[in-house]
């Protein structure tokens, strides 16, 4: 058996715990979500609102906790299944060596017509570059990086391996593309890492501002629609989905697995919680802090964000406030 293929009695083998509903011989090449997963898949339910999904998913393994009911799925019982799943994860989709070679663009690269690759720029194993391409001095684009046509990275600009890039994009300078996601599990008293195994897609016309950071996903992909611009100094976090025609300013932070439907405006030093979801056409004001769903075509400001017309109001009333407490210290018959 290879590296990358494990049973399903060495799992439980490694984690300790008894089978259920899964022959001890299943064969595994691969860890993925509730939803995307198959028969030869690992996956994981490690929070009770996600029951559903698990009783419908097609894995070959669910790790679980005790108790859980998942009927006919077939489960393995762990302590932390969230922890366990980062094991499998680094098991079975291991960090690949980066291939050098003495060139600054390797052997295997494909290059398009007309492009211009400056000194100092590099080319990883098998990226395709299209045509008429420019890269600026440090530009590193990794291994088995795809880049579209008419695109233009600046200097320090960096692309992680399998980051996808489409047609007309423009990366300014120092921002990266594809580093790995900020996730860890929390175990027997430390934080250990949740491999990173995703990847980044930037679609056609998209406008990436300089220092700019969006990682890449924990299995599936980060994406950033068509159209979209996003300014300098902002962060964008893994499995990531912002629609098309989106304006992100600068030093806002979009947490984890947050999608953004399509001509969202999240202004300066926006945030947001993970796993919500903000309707397309809404407007987010500057400095708000955005900690639930958000229905399409809002507008909201504030920490914690809410109607806009709601925040001014009563920012108003606070404005009015020391003008209310003079008159209570002082002639109350005014009031």
């Amino acid at each position: 058996m290879s590296e990358m293929e494990v049973t399903a009695q060495e799992i439980a083998e490694l984690f300790g715990g008894a089978l259920k509903n899964c022959p001890q011989d299943r064969v595994l090449t691969e860890v993925l979500p509730l939803d995307t997963a198959r028969a030869s898949s690992v996956s994981f339910l490690s929070n009770a609102k996600y029951t559903a999904k698990a009783l419908e998913s097609a894995a070959g393994l669910i790790l679980t906790a005790g108790g859980t009911d998942l009927r006919a799925r077939p489960v393995l019982e762990v302590k932390d299944p969230y922890w366990a799943f980062a094991q499998c994860t680094a098991r079975l989709h291991p960090e690949p060596e980066p291939e050098f070679s003495f060139a600054a663009i390797h052997y295997t690269a494909k290059i398009g017509v007309d492009c211009h690759i400056s000194p100092g720029a590099t080319v990883g194993a098998r990226a395709i570059i299209g045509d008429r391409v420019v890269l600026h001095p440090g530009v590193h684009i990794a291994d088995d990086c795809v880049i579209g046509d008419d695109c233009e990275f600046f200097p320090g600009a960096v692309l992680y391996r399998r980051t996808r890039v489409g047609n007309r994009v423009r990366i300014h300078a120092n921002s990266v593309l594809g580093a790995d996601g900020y996730g860890y599990a929390f175990h027997d008293g430390r934080h250990d890492k949740v491999p990173q195994v995703g990847w980044v897609e930037v679609c056609d016309d998209v406008e990436i501002g300089a220092c700019t950071t969006i990682d890449r996903g924990a299995l599936g992909p980060t994406r950033i629609g068509t159209g979209t611009k996003i300014d300098n100094l902002c962060q964008i976090a893994h499995n990531v989905q912002i629609g098309s025609h989106c304006l992100i300013v600068s030093q806002t932070g979009i947490s984890g697995s947050t999608t953004l439907g399509d001509y969202v405006t999240l202004a300066g030093k926006v945030g947001t919680a993970g796993h919500i979801h903000i309707g397309a056409r809404s407007i987010i004001s500057g400095n708000s802090m955005v900690a639930k769903d958000v229905p399409e075509g809002s507008h909201l400001s504030g920490y914690l964000a809410r109607p806009h017309r709601e925040w001014m109001e009563s920012q108003a009333a606070l404005n009015r406030l020391p003008k209310i407490l003079k008159k209570l210290k002082g002639d109350k018959t005014d009031l």
